[in-house]
């Protein structure tokens, strides 16, 4: 399995689960394009797409820092363009960015609703729809284009969306794009699948949840070799799947997990949000 020499563009990939994917890639060569909001440094949340760029050079890979705000559809397009410019196309689309506001219907301010739907549904629609002429332009050339989202499995059971409702309709907004840009671009050989944690992963986001301990969650890293082993299965079979972490590992034969706890020996978990 190798990433060497393929082109991967990533949303909201200056830290957490984004960057882990990108550096997994950059181990084996990959060109990665970092489209995030943060170019200068926040004293309450690490990482900037440059120092992301740094990371994944020293890694192995060759990487493309562009300041994005995917709510805007001129700002994706205009992305999009400059990877194609520097790196001749688009082979994978990571549709990472997203934002968590955990408050039940009252609690919820429209602002807070509007930015979720519009980076966590409408995001991900419009990156992968502006990218997808590259991404056939991947398939055609015999180089297996996936896009992946990180989105849970769809569920109409209502315990998930009781507490909230917003937040929940933006992520299931996620992954309604999984399911049905899988079946339109079978025709292309496009591999286009979800992935989402069985437990609690220690990112910034993790602040948002209260009362979550990073002692009792996995790493991110969890989540990069996952997605490693998504990008190098063939997109005309593997398309459709929401896949969880630790099953997708399993099903590779990986089922000693414990590197991948936040604090060594740990064995009970936090469950993440929508996993029955």
């Amino acid at each position: 399995m190798s990433l060497k020499g393929k082109t991967i563009f990533v949303t909201g990939g200056s830290r957490g689960i984004g960057l882990a994917i990108a550096l997994r890639a950059a181990q084996d060569g990959a060109n990665i394009a970092i489209a995030s909001k943060t170019a200068d440094p926040n004293p309450k949340l690490p990482g900037t797409i440059y120092t992301a760029a740094t990371e994944i050079e020293k890694a192995g890979g060759k990487a493309l820092p562009i300041q994005c705000d995917i709510r805007f559809e001129e700002q994706i397009q205009d992305a999009i363009a400059k990877t194609v410019e520097k790196f001749g196309g688009i082979d994978i689309v990571i549709n990472n960015a997203s934002a968590i506001n955990l408050t039940n219907t009252e609690s919820t301010p429209a602002k807070r609703f509007d930015l979720m739907m519009s980076v966590n549904t409408r995001g991900t629609f419009l990156t992968s729809q502006a990218a997808l002429p590259h991404l056939r332009a991947s398939a055609k050339a015999g180089k297996n284009p996936h896009i992946l989202v990180l989105s849970p499995p769809l569920s109409m059971n209502a315990k998930w969306f009781k507490p909230h409702l917003a937040y929940t309709m933006a992520k299931y907004g996620m992954s309604m794009c999984v399911l049905g840009l899988a079946e339109e671009l079978k025709r292309d050989q496009i591999g286009v699948n979800a992935l989402w944690p069985r437990t609690a992963i220690d990112t910034a986001a993790l602040a948002m949840i209260p009362g979550v301990e990073p002692a009792y969650c996995r790493k991110p890293e969890i989540l990069s070799d996952s997605a490693y082993i998504i990008f190098n299965r063939p997109a005309k079979d593997c398309t459709g799947n929401f896949f969880i972490d630790d099953e997708l590992l399993a099903s590779e034969g990986i089922t000693d997990l414990s590197k991948y706890a936040v604090v060594a020996g740990t064995t009970e978990f936090i469950p993440d949000l929508f996993i029955d």
